[in-house]
């Protein structure tokens, strides 16, 4: 039997789930292919940064992670260079890659507004490992820079500034804050010194999510100490400034942008359309007409509930539009009707420093405190639990063959 061979481009969360619901099926070869070695766990980007995490805990080797499920799933580590959807190939730099089907589930990075001047040259953004490795070291200089300073009767504030308070910005502050909170008294008290403030355009902070999600977040930043300011547009970002347009000033020691994000599309033949974040705008089957055969999942592509709704760009919307194109490649396969792509939110949780997270299920179960925090902790876990068994098969694998050369 000649296996259909599907590529599918980028290890985050999209392509990875993608890989899993298809190398069950021995009609499949699979070529995954990212520029990164790694596949980054973003969700837990909060810890990480605020030191609570290791680099062993948000990243997953995707060499090993392919080996474990055997030699049907294939990596490239490679920059893709580009799409020729007649040709049915992928173009990278030193390889050309056919197939007959096509996932792209490249993701997307921050989008430092042009509009604001001075904002890519003074802020940090999270979307990557390298940027989030950078912030993570700067706030751990900051820390050690008022631990070290000496006792001061009013020693001077140091600030953080967080542009965006959606997920990713609420959830880096609450962290930062916690740890400095927590302690304070093994820090010192010149630690406590340190200010955060959380900045966005819109009315409230997490646009879009429920007021409860909304009123309980709120609550527990502010008991954090962290300044909120909505309805605030940046205007320009000097060094060590913010400029709002209500001509209102914000020092700052260091600034981080989780405001916007862009997505990340490889060059492609003919043109497509897109929105104006850059996001793919797909068929009512996530396909790339008339290219049938080509698919979109996850932030790279603009995603609607049937009601029209716009989907959030999150980790379980990446792993449901995959689960359905995945599916969609099957049904195809056995000419079978393939129904329009169909998903809503199930839930969310907001991590909000140490022990502490606000979640709502289905809409109507809506938890906060500790027990919140071990719900989001367990669906992390299971997460990386998987991933984790899955390199371990992986990693054995390339060692015994090691053994046998």
């Amino acid at each position: 039997m000649q296996q259909e061979h599907i590529v599918i481009l980028g290890g985050g969360y999209g392509g990875l789930r993608a890989v899993e619901h298809l190398v069950g099926d021995p009609r499949f070869r699979i070529t995954l292919v990212d520029r990164h070695p790694y596949h980054y766990l973003q969700t837990e980007a909060y810890g990480y940064i605020a030191g609570r995490f290791d680099i062993h805990d948000i990243t997953i080797d995707l060499a090993n992670w392919c080996r474990g499920f055997g030699s049907r799933v294939r990596f490239v580590q490679a920059e893709i260079t580009g799409i020729d959807p007649e040709a049915r190939t992928v173009l990278l730099e030193e390889e050309r890659l056919g197939y007959d089907s096509l996932i792209i589930a490249t993701g997307a990075r921050t989008n430092f507004f042009a509009f604001i001047k001075g904002l890519r040259e003074n802020s940090y953004g999270v979307k990557n490992l390298q940027r989030a490795f950078a912030f993570r070291q700067t706030f751990e200089q900051l820390v050690y820079t008022k631990v070290e300073e000496p006792r001061d009767p009013a020693p001077g504030e140091l600030h953080i500034a967080i542009g965006g308070a959606g997920l990713s910005g609420v959830e880096i502050a609450a962290e930062m804050a916690d740890v400095i909170e927590k302690h304070h008294k093994t820090l010192g008290t010149n630690a406590k010194k340190i200010r955060i403030t959380l900045i966005d355009a819109a009315p409230s902070i997490l646009p879009g999510m429920s007021d409860y999600i909304v009123r309980s977040t709120t609550m527990r930043l502010e008991s954090l100490g962290i300044r909120i300011l909505t309805n605030a547009f940046i205007d320009r970002v000097e060094d060590g400034i913010i400029h709002l347009k209500d001509e209102t000033r914000l020092p700052y020691c260091f600034m981080i942008f989780t405001g916007g994000i862009i997505a990340n599309t490889p060059a492609s033949e003919p043109a497509r359309e897109t929105n104006r974040l850059g996001q793919i705008l797909p068929d009512a089957y996530l396909r790339l007409a008339p290219h049938m055969n080509v698919y979109a999942v996850g932030d790279c592509v603009e995603l609607r509930d049937t009601a029209g709704n716009l989907l959030p760009p999150t980790a379980q919307t990446a792993e449901k539009s995959a689960e359905y194109v995945a599916d969609a490649i099957k049904k195809r396969l056995e000419g079978r009707p393939v129904a329009p792509f169909h998903a809503k939110v199930d839930g969310v949780f907001v991590a909000l420093g140490g022990r502490y997270a606000v979640g709502e299920l289905f809409g109507v179960i809506r938890v906060k405190g500790y027990t919140a925090y071990l719900l989001k902790k367990l669906i992390t876990k299971g997460y990386y639990l998987g991933l984790k068994l899955r390199i371990n098969t992986g990693f054995k694998k390339r060692s015994a063959v090691h053994e046998i050369n």
